[in-house]
């Protein structure tokens, strides 16, 4: 528990440096944030942040990065956290609502250790466990994939993206596999992969 309250006491009294991100010097932010990290290290080395600085608010979003193991902590953790004003405290990444980037194809490529992949360009196919037909995967198809086939971080960076689009929990409780393919010219049969969450939810 201690370690909890050191970390919502360490946010609480520096909370406003992450408001002033733009006009705080890149170096100095980073001290901040190093050390914010460090705080919820304490509480549990796997755990990590997110902060997103909106207008006039911001969010701090705790995740387990999709491992499902550390869920409970993750939930913990946020169950504790103090109000602070223009703040909001989330448990998890959350699914994306609004997909009209995607659909449009204005969406910004998400580069992931020097892969550069865009939600809107990558499809999918369901696959089916012949045993266990309960369990849901997936086949990705990105534009690349022969580029980067052999990159050991491509899985990772498939991953993150799923990740941000469906949600952190949906991503560790809803897809039981998945493997990644060669988009092909005129493919037949394969959904853009922003209407994964739709999918599934169906």
């Amino acid at each position: 528990m201690n370690q909890i309250t050191n970390f919502w006491n360490h946010f609480q009294q520096n909370n406003f440096v992450f408001l002033l991100l733009n006009e705080i010097p890149k170096q100095e932010l980073k001290l901040h944030f190093e050390k914010l990290i460090d705080t919820l290290h304490q509480y549990n080395k796997d755990l990590d942040l997110i902060i997103k600085n909106k207008s006039k608010n911001a969010e701090l979003i705790i995740t387990a990065n999709g491992n499902p193991y550390l869920f409970k902590e993750v939930e913990l953790l946020v169950h504790h956290a103090p109000v602070v004003d223009r703040w909001k405290i989330i448990a998890f990444l959350q699914p994306e609502t609004n997909l009209t980037k995607y659909e449009n194809g204005t969406d910004k490529p998400l580069e992931y250790y020097g892969i550069y992949l865009k939600i809107s360009e990558m499809y999918f196919i369901p696959i089916k466990n012949q045993e266990k037909e309960t369990d849901l995967g997936i086949k990705v198809f990105i534009k690349n994939y022969i580029v980067h086939k052999d990159n050991p971080r491509l899985r990772e960076a498939v991953y993150v993206h799923i990740e941000h689009l469906i949600g952190e929990k949906s991503f560790a409780n809803d897809i039981a596999f998945i493997e990644i393919g060669q988009l092909k010219e005129n493919q037949d049969k394969i959904s853009e992969l922003y209407n994964l969450k739709f999918y599934i939810d169906c």
